[in-house]
């Protein structure tokens, strides 16, 4: 094997590397910012820097990327060696003060003109967990056909061992002996990847269990494993409705290309606005001319009108940090080319993640966390000695143990109260969860356990919340081989809530592909708690279609 394939992802790399001539003028928001130089800053001008570092820090929920030797318009002019070394050493002051860590990501060499001598700039990354958190949270739903090979890369990623080609890396994330047998996804698993405050990986390898990763890490990554066979179709899009990804991996199979479900996973993503990275897989089965067919069939998709991305084909660590600094813009999507069986540029993918910011800025987030709590469940558990144990997302606010809340709807509409017992994230006991965290959460009551069910939310009692049975929106449908007219029925999704419903009302005769109306739904089973401005998902069949909840009306419980 070659040894260059299989470099640590939290290594820095100080090789000297070709570079662009400018990068995008710098911005006021967000977690990058750019210095010239730092050398030997007075007092007052030190704690000035400071405090802007704190902000940037702010903005990335953490994390910031100083770009040393880059003026603030973007032109890199880089830096002789000893006053890049004297603005290094004042950026490790500066986030050693906040109790923060820097870590090279990349060194670019700017050659001189005639006989002036090159330069050098510097890209830093700064990383320090928020106080009221253990981690850096982000969450990243894995797409992709069957046999794709999404379940193996998870577990060479995770497990630190490449696979032997015959699905070794894969059995750890199965959980079901169907799933071992058949060697597909049928259900939807998580794993977790963790960087410490280096950038150095820390995943299950040397025997660590899932406790020890939390505890060393500074930033996980949690990975969530979907299904790629169409029958599973309902549970993938459940996990990339109800467990709310930040961002989202299509992988495609360098030998079999775009095929089965690869179109309908990107549709998907695209629908719910998750920003997607590619990752083409088993290309070490394949000869470079299949490689390159299937990335051509890919870009022509991806910069296609139903896409409209930008590609970047990441080949070597500039262009991984490249990507990973824009990818939160709407049209960029990276690709990458990986094997799990020889390592080759898993280390890419590993520093891509590395640096990959947090999809909410740090105004959103606290807007969120402070607003009245409200978890959705996507998941029902009942633990001996324990009790009654549900697992979601916290959308909004904030949960701390012995926090009262109500749940429901039950099938009558109504909403019970309940006390949180315990909480636990990522298998670790922890004292309370904020927004656009996932938890397990441990409730005591005196009601039957029955009544829990996926798609219930545990709110606030101060929110006075309300159930429906009927519900309008706005949809645009993706795709009918006829026409849509009143008494269509079709499976909903709107974030965790999954039910068959009836289009009752449509302002227009009919609907076909392409066309947009506004629709009166009601489900047909039990009521549900929706928010206006959710986005809505049906499907049945091969229809398929998007939408937006306008309006919801209020369900009469029996006792109003």
């Amino acid at each position: 094997m070659n040894p260059s394939l299989n470099v640590d992802a939290g290594t820095s790399d100080k090789k000297s590397m070709p570079c662009m001539s400018s990068l995008p003028p710098e911005v006021e928001q967000g977690n990058i910012e750019y210095k010239l130089k730092l050398v030997n800053p007075s007092p007052s001008r030190f704690e000035h820097l400071v405090t802007q570092m704190k902000w940037r820090l702010r903005e990335g929920q953490g994390e910031a990327i100083y770009e040393i030797g880059v003026e603030d318009n973007g032109m890199l002019a880089g830096l002789m060696s000893e006053d890049l070394d004297a603005s290094l050493q004042t950026l490790s002051k500066m986030a050693e003060k906040l109790g923060a860590s820097t870590t090279t990501l990349r060194e670019r060499t700017i050659e001189g003109e005639g006989a002036s001598p090159s330069r050098r700039a510097c890209e830093i990354l700064v990383r320090k967990v928020p106080d009221n958190q253990q981690f850096i949270d982000l969450r990243l739903a894995v797409l992709g056909n069957a046999d794709a090979g999404k379940s193996t890369l998870l577990g060479v990623l995770t497990q630190g061992e490449f696979d032997n080609g015959r699905g070794r890396a894969r059995l750890n994330l199965f959980r079901h002996l169907h799933e071992i047998q058949s060697g597909r996804t049928s259900s939807i698993s998580h794993e977790i990847l963790g960087f410490n405050s280096k950038g150095q990986v820390i995943n299950y390898s040397d025997s660590r269990c899932a406790e020890e990763i939390c505890e060393q890490a500074s930033k996980l990554i949690t990975f969530i494993d979907l299904a790629g066979h169409h029958k599973y179709l309902k549970t993938t899009i459940f996990g990339l409705t109800g467990h709310s990804p930040d961002f989202a991996m299509l992988v495609v199979s360098a030998n079999t290309g775009i095929v089965g479900t690869t179109k309908e996973h990107l549709g998907l993503a695209m629908a719910l606005q998750v920003p997607v990275f590619v990752v083409i897989s088993k290309i070490d089965l394949c000869p470079p001319v299949v490689i390159q067919r299937t990335i051509a069939n890919l870009e022509k998709i991806l910069k296609g009108p139903g896409c409209n991305k930008v590609t970047i084909r990441v080949h070597n660590i500039d262009d991984a940090m490249t990507a990973a600094a824009h990818f939160n813009s709407d049209r960029i999507c990276p690709i990458f080319t990986v094997s799990s069986v020889s390592g080759f540029h898993l280390d890419l993918l590993k520093r891509f993640l590395n640096v990959l910011p947090p999809l909410h800025n740090s105004k959103e987030q606290e807007k969120l966390t402070q607003e009245s709590a409200e978890f959705q469940i996507d998941e029902i558990f009942s633990v001996p000695n324990v009790g009654n144990v549900v697992g979601g997302t916290l959308v909004r606010g904030t949960i701390k143990e012995d926090d009262k809340l109500l749940v429901g709807p039950t099938e009558t509409g109504e909403f019970i109260l309940v006390q949180v017992q315990s909480i636990h994230r990522n298998r670790s006991a922890c004292r309370f969860v904020r927004s656009a965290q996932a938890a397990t959460l441990a409730l005591t009551a005196d009601y039957d356990k029955s009544i829990l069910r996926k798609g219930m939310v545990l709110i606030d009692p101060k929110v006075t919340p309300q159930s429906t049975m009927c519900f309008e929106a706005d949809v645009y449908v993706l795709f009918h081989c006829t026409s849509i007219s009143a008494g269509f029925q079709t499976t909903v999704h709107i974030a965790n809530v999954c039910q068959t419903a009836i289009m009752e009302q449509i302002d227009r005769p009919s609907i076909q592909t392409n066309q947009k109306a506004r629709v009166m739904f009601r489900f047909i089973k039990y009521p549900e708690y929706l928010r206006e401005g959710s986005r809505l998902l049906f499907r049945e069949g091969r229809t398929k279609g998007i939408g937006q909840v306008t309006k919801v009306l209020p369900h009469c419980t029996p006792d109003r």
